[in-house]
């Protein structure tokens, strides 16, 4: 923070807006619709939605947003290597040890290469080569949203300590639904058991990779995506330039009345 103003500041959290609303014009953006930090604050000067359910939070509190998916980096995370035809390895990125070890022993008896990408043991900052040796990927989130960059099939699943086992299963078919609750398996909220969770992992299929790949393209791409909060910033700006010229007309025109409010106008128009 050199400077003492910005043009724009991309901001999350609602504590980071209060720090930094005075420096220039601030755009929250919004990850969720329970964590207190994730609340908007009006403080700042616009509203980004991560998913429909938190535009939908965020318009009952009387905060209008726009949606913009999380963005990746497409040139970080592709394809970098063809899935197999048939499902041969499987990678979790859950954030438990539980929902890691029912995963473990369900590829076991399906004779599947496990692997997994737990933070909280060995955090992985080249998680991308990790995806890319893999033909499915077990997540939530973010991590989901990888995986497709990927090009690799998805399977929304993790028993977190902080809510119940949920998931959406294997999304190719019902992505939409999914991205409603930011892929988080709230959406079907379904609890699986291991017969439950085996017939999800059997929908694999290998046309599915380039259909994620370009889901990524389309929506999660930062390139496009950073293009609508430029545009955002730019459309609130109209929108005050157009307020404040309508409230100067207001004020002449209660001033003088509307005989010479028209002939100021119309003079200032030559």
């Amino acid at each position: 923070m050199s400077l003492n103003k910005y043009d724009l500041i991309l901001a999350n959290h609602k504590t980071t807006v209060d720090k930094l609303y005075k420096k220039g014009f601030v755009i929250q953006t919004c990850h969720g619709i329970y964590p207190s930090l994730e609340q908007p604050n009006p403080k700042a000067n616009g509203f980004v939605s991560i998913s429909q359910e938190v535009q939908d939070h965020l318009g009952k509190l009387g905060f209008p947003s726009i949606l913009v998916h999380n963005s990746i980096n497409l040139e970080r995370f592709k394809p970098k290597k063809n899935i197999n035809r048939k499902l041969k390895s499987v990678l979790s990125m859950c954030h438990s040890e539980k929902a890691n070890l029912f995963i473990e022993d369900i590829c076991e008896k399906l004779n599947l290469k496990y692997t997994e990408a737990y933070k909280y043991n060995s955090s992985i900052w080249d998680i991308e080569n990790k995806i890319n040796n893999s033909d499915l990927v077990v997540g939530l989130g973010r991590s989901a949203y990888e995986a497709m960059a990927c090009g690799r099939p998805v399977l929304v699943y993790d028993d977190r300590k902080y809510f119940k086992s949920c998931g959406d299963g294997y999304i190719r078919d019902i992505l939409g639904l999914s991205l409603k609750k930011n892929c988080s398996g709230r959406y079907f909220n379904k609890k699986f058991d291991e017969l439950q969770l085996i017939e999800e992992l059997r929908k694999y299929n290998y046309d599915d990779s380039a259909f994620f790949r370009e889901f990524a393209k389309l929506e999660l791409d930062v390139r496009k995506n950073i293009d609508f909060y430029l545009e955002y910033k730019s459309h609130i700006n109209q929108g005050r330039r157009y307020k404040r010229k309508e409230n100067i007309k207001f004020f002449i025109n209660r001033l003088l009345g509307d005989k010479f409010s028209k002939k100021i106008f119309t003079l200032i128009k030559k």
